[in-house]
């Protein structure tokens, strides 16, 4: 199947929401062996969404719409469609009986437009609405599958999970699956990586490996497509191996994980406890590092030593190497780092100290950063960063070369 989703909902045009159902439809489709070449969004309107429709037609033979089957004038989906396909509409029973059910127990007045919500497609098969009042539905056509799903996500997710999975699985004619692989790299360029692996990106077909890079980051995703779930991730070994092989120095992580998460993972393996001095970065590490589950087994707590007072008063560092080195400057951030794990008796401390823009700072260029890390055995490093993009990004990028680097350190220490 080559499938379109097209998402309904003038919401959606307007940026209130994010279409969170495509991509978790995108996600089930290729599980199942499904292409999804087309996401369309189209608002509550007759004539687009018919025009979209028809669109659709022309390059899919799986076209799956989420939204539009509630109550409201606006909610335009259903009867669009069955105009389209020559098709009525149709009280689904069932789905009547729950909805004057839901009304009767909540003791709330029902009103003749929720009656609406049940209406169908004649001729379609009923996807049940667990989770509300609205049932999905499913009609094929001159070799065309509709899929019609309800917008809120609480409900259109269990409902594919439920039935829209196992009706779309019968009528497929082969049941390939697709499954998937994101390698993690940091420290290395996206041209410098594609450059290694070069003729693997060449000679691609099954598995495939897609490069993508943000904020200094670069990820591969291998995709490969089989029946079987064991020959796809077989498969998908083979490549991640070949990767590794010539790129793996910078390779830190697979699939939903990050620098922040993997930090975390090695300081509590390692039973290290941290606490970090920002400057420049504001508390941003602190407040990454917090967002992870089990950050509080090693993570003491820290200072944001944003002024050259607080930084002298509150986090200790001398005046002396303020006046002749500056706060951005490797001492600085040494001292931070060294005094931060001192003052919150942590195993391991870490500073970032620099100019995030717009203006230079002490003659030193916009993205001049230093990152100070303190091991348990004493040992200090200091890194010099030189940093290009905007102020936002230098920040960012900041906090993730301070992961890189601590984890670095903590790797190539026994």
């Amino acid at each position: 199947m080559d499938a379109e989703i097209i998402a309904v909902g003038s919401e959606l045009l307007l940026g209130q929401i994010a279409n969170t159902n495509a991509q978790y439809l995108s996600v089930q489709f290729a599980e199942m062996g499904i292409n999804v070449f087309y996401h369309t969004v189209v608002g509550d309107n007759h004539k687009r969404l018919e025009s979209a429709l028809e669109i659709a037609e022309s390059r899919s033979n799986l076209i799956v719409f989420t939204g539009g089957l509630g109550p409201t004038k606006d909610d335009l989906t259903k009867e669009t469609i069955a105009r389209h396909l020559g098709k009525k509409l149709v009280y689904d029973e069932p789905a009547l009986h729950s909805i004057e059910e839901y009304f009767r127990k909540t003791g709330r007045e029902m009103t003749e437009n929720n009656r609406k919500q049940a209406l169908i497609i004649d001729g379609s098969e009923v996807l049940p609405n667990d989770h509300g009042m609205a049932p999905g539905m499913v009609i094929k056509e001159k070799g065309i599958t509709y899929m019609l799903l309800p917008g809120p996500p609480k409900e259109m997710q269990p409902m594919f999970t439920a039935y829209g999975f196992e009706n779309l699985m019968k009528k497929m004619d082969k049941h390939e699956r697709i499954e998937s692989k994101v390698l993690r790299f940091f420290g290395i360029g996206e041209s410098l990586l594609e450059t290694k692996i070069e003729d693997l990106l060449d000679k691609q077909t099954n598995p495939t490996i897609a490069p993508l890079a943000a904020d200094g980051e670069v990820t591969l995703r291998i995709s490969a497509k089989h029946s079987s779930r064991e020959k796809c991730e077989e498969m998908i070994s083979e490549s991640e191996k070949e990767i590794l092989r010539r790129v793996g120095e910078f390779y830190y992580g697979a699939d939903q994980t990050s620098l922040i998460k993997e930090l975390v993972k090695e300081l509590t393996v390692r039973k290290l406890s941290i606490s970090a001095a920002e400057s420049l970065t504001g508390g941003m590490f602190q407040e990454q590092l917090t967002s992870i589950p089990g950050a509080g087994k090693v993570f003491k707590g820290g200072i944001v030593s944003y002024t050259n007072e607080v930084k002298a008063e509150v986090l200790g560092v001398s005046e002396d190497t303020i006046k002749k080195f500056g706060v951005v400057s490797e001492e600085c951030a040494l001292e931070m780092a060294q005094n931060v794990r001192k003052q919150l008796g942590a195993d391991v401390g870490i500073s970032f100290t620099g100019v995030a823009g717009p203006d230079e700072q002490e003659g030193k260029p916009v993205g001049t950063v230093f990152v100070g890390i303190v091991l348990p055995d004493g040992q200090s490093v200091a890194k010099q960063l030189n940093l290009s993009g905007s102020r936002a990004q230098n920040r960012i990028r900041s906090v993730k070369y301070g992961c890189h680097y601590l984890l670095h350190q903590l790797k190539n220490t026994q």
